[in-house]
């Protein structure tokens, strides 16, 4: 019997929004995935420049955006881990979760693969999973170079353009976030009062 196939999908998701569904959607149909994790980062190194909200709360934003689909689960691992999130050690981590042997596929946008040379024991990364990578509207991947060995897989993904700087922006403003995120998405926002002056 074949291995399971298994989409790693990490990110701030601050918040998650209905770009992040459509893209894990489109990754699952696409590259026949059995399952979409959603690794929200505990301590998100690239993101040293801006405050992140709390990971308890990302992590139940993510709960809440997830949880109607039966193809799509979350995992805590990077959150319940102390100190900077890897993407090395996420994967680590999503395999351990299962009792089985799995093939993992790292989801991952098109325009980052352009420096996944940098990230953190990139040579381990590589070697412990393949990449689905989702081609943004307006990017192309002739400037992505897999000539170090990565094994990726592109898709194209439809036009969604929507970004969680732009949800923080439009709340922070008083504008509607209805139909960008879920609804049980922006009722947790409101009620919690985030992005808020």
């Amino acid at each position: 019997m074949p291995a399971r196939r298994i989409g790693v999908f990490g990110g701030t998701f601050d918040p998650p929004h209905l770009g992040h569904l459509v893209a894990a959607g489109e990754a699952a149909y696409r590259c026949r995935l059995d399952e979409v994790v959603f690794v929200p980062t505990g301590d998100p190194w690239q993101k040293q420049h801006r405050n992140v909200t709390e990971a308890a709360a990302r992590l139940e934003m993510t709960r809440a955006a997830v949880d109607s689909d039966p193809l799509f689960r979350v995992s805590t691992c990077d959150v319940d881990r102390e100190g900077p999130t890897y993407a090395v050690d996420t994967v680590a981590d999503v395999r351990a979760e299962y009792d089985e042997d799995v093939d993992l596929y790292f989801v991952i946008g098109a325009d980052s693969l352009e420096n996944l040379y940098t990230w953190h024991r990139v040579e381990e990364l590589i070697k412990a999973v393949k990449f689905i990578a989702l081609n943004r509207p307006g990017h192309s991947r002739r400037g992505v170079d897999t000539s170090f060995g990565v094994d990726v897989e592109f898709i194209d993904m439809p036009a969604v353009d929507i970004s969680s700087t732009e949800c923080r922006e439009r709340v922070r403003a008083g504008e509607p976030i209805r139909y960008l995120v879920t609804d049980r998405v922006a009722a947790y926002i409101h009620r919690h009062a985030l992005y808020r002056d």
